[in-house]
């Protein structure tokens, strides 16, 4: 290892046990039956599952259940990405085959294929930016963020220095063809709720 390999293990041990400690807090406080906590760029956030957020999450995690089994996809369970202190409860996420929980207990942000978003109006902000830059920094290979306030999807692939080069606006209604990704599926949103 080089001093800069170290110091980078140095500081997401550090990032890690300082979400650990800011998670055990969070557990031990009355968060109201219904909301969301994630931790972003060290600040946490609670949103309201909303119907229409829950219905697109549950169409999105059928669709993939077509060909991924239950132990592959993760709703609403943390897992540390890049940057600091980064401990994101992604709505929908794809996990590699064969990956699991590190002693800790946690996931891997290294075993990431696939991350699905549905935005709420007081988070779209954290979606759109600093999750984004984290998945892509993390090189999550496929980002999918539903917005039913635009009602459309933003499809992110090709991860490349803290972004991702390729994005593909589709509106809902339209397919979103994930076959020439790791995904390889197609996606129907005709059935998404729009705000």
């Amino acid at each position: 290892m080089t001093v800069l390999e170290d110091r980078i293990t140095m500081a997401e041990s550090d990032n890690t046990s300082e979400l650990d400690e800011m998670f055990e807090r969070l557990e031990k406080m009355p968060v109201p039956e219904g909301y969301k906590v994630e931790i972003v760029e060290g600040t946490v956030f609670m949103s309201p599952q909303r119907g229409t957020h829950w219905h697109i999450i549950l169409d999105i995690v059928e669709q993939l259940r077509t060909k991924y089994p239950r132990k592959r996809l993760l709703s609403d369970v943390r897992i540390d990405y890049p940057g600091h202190l980064n401990g994101f409860a992604t709505d929908i996420t794809l996990v590699t085959e064969g990956a699991d929980t590190t002693d800790s207990g946690h996931w891997r942000h290294e075993d990431v294929e696939f991350v699905a978003e549905v935005i709420s109006k007081g988070t779209a902000a954290n979606d759109y930016g600093p999750k984004k830059a984290a998945y892509a920094t993390a090189e999550v290979p496929v980002l999918l963020i539903a917005d039913p306030y635009q009602r459309r999807c933003h499809l992110y692939i090709h991860p490349k220095d803290g972004d991702y080069a390729t994005e593909t606006i589709v509106t809902f209604g339209d397919d979103v063809d994930l076959t020439g990704t790791v995904v390889g599926l197609t996606l129907k949103t005709d059935e998404f709720p729009r705000d």
